[in-house]
């Protein structure tokens, strides 16, 4: 199970210097609005409630012009009716499907269809003969073929894209359901157009292929085995609480069995305005938005919601131990459970969960991950509204059991409770959790979900923002009294084996005709938005000569450059030294830097350079590219000095450890062993493959027999010349060139003589000249699919054209691909396709296309997706839409912080001396239609591919997929190269 964090919210902000350790709400006027808002809140975020009862929270953040919005209910899979399980995640699927104002070609004719499909599931809900439910979905899926004649597919993506809106999505858990966009700041009036609108008279058309969609979801899902653990680890921990006892996609027998009208009655019960929240995050003025918002959503009614009760979950009175089977390497998941998020239980609890395991210096990372002792281990706190869980999870060395790996984690909490831990670690939390504040308070994003999170735990805002305060008074002693309390043998742990699951089941596919997804059409709704009024943000651009400070860095006779940025926001800083050397020039690189972890010098040992950097609020990462690496560190530039003399002591002192050397090898022998039972990884692999052919850079590893022979001296030794090698400084921070590079020279030692980069022997790219199959067989419900070619080499001259191709094309739900694939043919759930461009200029262009499919829906999904590979349809009108989005989102992007020297180290590998962005911009507004398609003819359509697919092999078409080109069945040796 992936480790879950909890963000949290804290009321110290060193940059800002913040006093105030009262949290009580107060109240000011905002014109004839009143707010509410927290003294010493570093979001400044403010709290309306309307007079229909919706809440609304601004927080403003300057940094970009754009808005990081969120539209919720506190309605999710817990409130679903038992009957009708997964009906939160339909509604939201179908929430994206328009209103009578939107969506529809002729709403009056197409209502008259919709009420007969709505009659019709009523009898489908109802039928349970064989025969007679598939006459009556016959008839459904009839009358939805003509409905659909009626209906103006994706209309919602078309004006989201026509905003510029990006990361349009939704999603449902167990206590909310929530609809997210992040908008040009310059789109407010149409985006609160539309989304009043869309909660407005919400209509449920095209119903059957989006339904469709939801059980590809709910196959993917199948063939997840994470997913599978958590969910039966969360049914046993919840043996009352629909946590656990309903999932948030629901049962594959309510799947088939859908009802309309249950669906409206959620809808019309939960999506009500005292139970909703409107949040707003970034470029704002919240005196002027607050208004605009209660005209728009001033229309909502407020009534009743009944509350969810529950029965309380009795004690777990002794350990609940329970197996899941899948493809999958092995791991194990436990977890406690803790009253909810308001509770101060649950505020210990975030500590005690950083004690256990913060990443970096917690007793897992200290004991049982830096010193080997199992593959992987983590643990981590989950907090809901009625109840909150503590996750532990590991991984298992070769030649260990899952057991043995769960005794280890409670040997932990048994450190906790005997209090076998250094009070100063408390300390060394508060100081990470305030440099992490900090850095949250950058992102939009992360500040709009901070307040959703609120809002449906139903946590005050004052008990979230004292949060950090309530903590820093905690005690070794409350730690320990805690753990005694909560932690004993009341614990669930499920043991995620490898092997086939018997016990899965499919969701069947129906007969689906294609419906008409009407292209070309707009509804008067969207014609009318497209007019309103905008004022033009004006796009700005990286200039790498203005923008970067330069300066040297001279030590006799040697000298580097020192590249900077200012940070005038708050008191962190980034720091890389970076290496234009990567695994291309020396094999052993990337394993020298995985081992470094492990190492101490004569000084510290390793947990002691661990505790050390964790208690400064820093943190430090080598990484091994192709070609380039990056020696990173970041922190409180207060801590700046002392993090980087300790980062450059474990650099230039460390000392070859031979046990540590042996345990990774073994540890990376497993580690690969896993990765070849997981369909990602073998995705990925196959990817590689069809790029580059046989010799890859997923597969150019080191084999199991050169690890052996591996010398810990040896990877010491190209630790400690890592710097001796030509480099360069880059520091994003409040401190100036002048002010930096004295520090840094005394600290930063150069070589006498730097050594030159060795020479490398690049990878050859593969000319698809004729179509290619590439098969690797696995056990799954799903098949996945893949399209690959190497295209012209780089010019930078493509690129705009090959970006508004994109967006047309592949980019959105919006795009061709999407409307096609899943909401016309309802083929996929997850599918895409895309022009790339290489890392730098010597290498192609690339085309990529991807469907993911039931294993029966392959040869139509390969026939669709390539069918759309061969002639591009044209809609005049999603093209406009589509360089109105690419148009409006590149005017309010911005490049800042450490963004700024990644965009200017990969102009300079595509031999530019300017921000590419600039020169796409201005000619969006003159390509053509015509211009797209040439594109298209020249780079796509008519084009050899390589096709890799991972799938069943017994439930692989092989004579149709013979069709397209010869298969090659791959190995894991050959895709691996171990």
């Amino acid at each position: 199970m992936k480790r879950i964090l909890f963000t949290l919210t804290f009321s110290l902000l060193i940059s800002q210097g913040v006093d105030a350790k009262t949290y009580t709400w107060q109240q000011a006027n905002s014109g004839k609005y009143i707010y509410r808002f927290v003294p010493g809140d570093p979001m400044k975020a403010r709290f309306y409630t309307l007079p229909n009862g919706l809440t609304v929270i601004l927080s403003v953040n300057k940094e970009k012009p754009r808005i990081q919005t969120i539209i919720a209910t506190k309605a999710g899979s817990k409130t679903d009716p038992k009957d009708h399980t997964g009906l939160a995640h339909y509604l939201e699927h179908m929430l994206f499907k328009g209103t009578n104002k939107y969506g529809s070609l002729n709403w009056p004719i197409e209502k008259l269809y919709l009420d007969k499909i709505d009659s019709l599931y009523e009898v489908y809900n109802h039928t349970t003969a064989a025969e007679k439910r598939t006459s009556v979905y016959h008839a459904i899926d009839s009358i939805s073929g003509i409905a659909a004649k009626y209906a103006i597919a994706n209309e919602y993506d078309k004006m989201t894209s026509l905003i510029g809106a990006e990361g349009t999505n939704a999603f449902t858990d167990f206590e909310q359901t929530a609809y997210v966009n992040d908008i040009p700041s310059n789109r407010i009036d149409q985006w609160l157009t539309l989304e009043s609108e869309r909660f407005r008279q919400p209509v449920f058309r095209i119903f059957h292929t989006e339904l469709e969609a939801v059980y590809e979801e709910k196959n993917r899902g199948l063939d997840n085995d994470e997913n599978k653990s958590f969910e039966l680890l969360f049914n046993k921990l919840f043996q009352k609480h629909n946590y656990g006892q309903q999932t948030t996609i629901g049962t594959i027998e309510h799947l088939k069995n859908p009802s309309l009208k249950a669906i409206r009655e959620y809808f019309e019960k939960n999506y009500v305005p005292n139970n909703m929240v409107l949040i707003m995050a970034g470029d704002l003025n919240p005196d002027e938005v607050i208004a605009k918002i209660d005209k728009s959503f001033g229309y909502m009614k407020s009534k009743p919601v009944p509350p969810y009760t529950f029965e309380p979950e009795a004690p777990i009175q002794s350990p609940i131990e329970e197996t899941v089977t899948g493809p999958d390497a092995e791991f194990l998941s436990m977890a406690f459970r803790f009253p909810g998020a308001t509770s101060r239980e649950a505020m210990v609890l975030e500590l005690m969960s950083n004690v256990l395991s913060n990443g970096n210096a917690g007793l897992i990372d200290l004991n049982l991950v830096k010193t080997q002792q199992v593959l992987s281990a983590s643990a981590g706190a989950y907090k809901m509204k009625d109840y909150s869980v503590l996750f532990l999870d590991g991984k298992a060395k070769e030649g260990q059991t899952l057991a043995s790996v769960k005794n280890l984690l409670l040997a932990q909490i048994d450190i906790l409770k005997t209090g076998q831990f250094d009070e100063s670690l408390l300390k060394a939390i508060i100081n990470n959790y305030k440099k992490s504040m900090i850095s949250q308070l950058e992102s939009n994003t992360g500040r709009a979900y901070d307040l959703l999170n609120a809002f449906t735990t139903e946590l005050p805002w004052n008990q979230r923002v004292a949060n950090l305060d309530d903590m820093e008074k905690l005690t070794k002693k409350d730690v320990q009294e805690f753990c005694k309390k909560w932690l004993s043998n009341n614990y669930v742990c499920v043991y995620k084996k490898t092997g086939k699951d018997s016990l899965t089941e499919k969701v069947e596919k129906p007969a689906i005709t294609p419906v008409e997804v009407n292209r070309e059409a707009q509804s008067d709704f969207l014609q009318s938005l497209s007019k309103m009024p905008v004022q033009e943000i004006k796009p700005v651009f990286v200039d790498y000569q203005k923008d970067i400070v330069r300066a040297t860095l001279q030590q006799g006779s040697q000298q580097i450059p020192v590249l900077s940025v200012a940070n005038t926001t708050n008191a962190l800083f980034t720091q890389y030294y970076y290496l234009q050397l990567g695994s291309l020039h020396n094999r052993l690189l990337p394993m020298a830097m995985e081992y470094l972890q492990y190492l101490g010098t004569p000084t510290y040992t390793s947990a002691e350079i661990s505790k050390k950097m964790y208690a400064l609020a820093c943190d430090f990462g080598v990484n091994a590219g192709q070609e380039e690496s990056y020696l990173t560190l970041n922190g409180l530039q207060e801590n700046y000095e002392e993090g980087l003399r300790l980062f450059e002591h474990l650099l230039q002192n460390c000392q070859a450890d031979k046990r540590a050397l042996r345990n990774l090898i073994d540890d990376i022998k497993k580690r690969r062993a896993d990765e070849k039972l997981n369909k990602n990884a073998i995705r990925t692999a196959l990817r590689y493959y069809a790029q580059y052919g046989a010799r890859n850079p997923y597969n150019n590893q080191l084999s199991n027999e050169e690890l052996d022979l591996l010398d810990a001296n040896e990877l010491v030794s190209i630790l400690h010349n890592l710097c001796h090698y030509p480099h360069q400084v880059l520091y994003y921070g409040p401190k100036t060139s002048l002010e930096l590079i004295p520090q840094l020279s005394k600290i930063h030692q150069l070589p006498a003589q730097f050594s030159p980069i060795p020479q490398i022997i690049p990878y050859t790219f593969t000319a698809q000249n004729n179509n290619q199959v590439l098969f690797t067989p696995y056990e799954m419900v799903q098949t996945e699919i893949q399209w690959f070619r190497n295209g012209d080499t780089y010019t930078p001259d493509q690129v705009p054209a090959m970006n508004l191709f994109n967006e047309y094309f592949g980019g959105s739900m919006s795009g061709i691909v999407f409307q096609d694939i899943r909401e016309s043919k309802a083929l996929a759930y997850s599918t895409y396709a895309y022009c790339g461009s290489p890392s730098k200029k010597e290498d192609p262009f690339s085309v990529n296309a991807y469907v993911g499919c039931q294993a029966d829906k392959m040869n139509e999904a390969i026939a669709a997706l390539q069918q759309l590979l061969t002639a591009l349809p044209h809609s005049e009108k999603l093209f406009e839409t589509a360089r109105s989005s690419l148009r409006s989102s590149v005017a309010s992007s911005r490049t800042t912080k450490t963004d700024i020297f990644f965009s200017y180290i990969n102009a300079q590998k595509k031999g530019l001396n300017y921000d590419l962005n600039e020169k796409v911009y201005a000619s969006l507004a003159s390509i053509s239609f015509a211009d797209i398609d040439k594109y298209f003819q020249r780079t796509v359509s008519g084009k050899a591919y390589t096709l890799s697919i991972v799938g069943n092999a017994d439930k692989i078409d092989r004579r149709n997929l013979e069709k397209f080109g010869p298969i090659k069945t791959l190995s894991l040796q050959e895709l691996f190269g171990y």
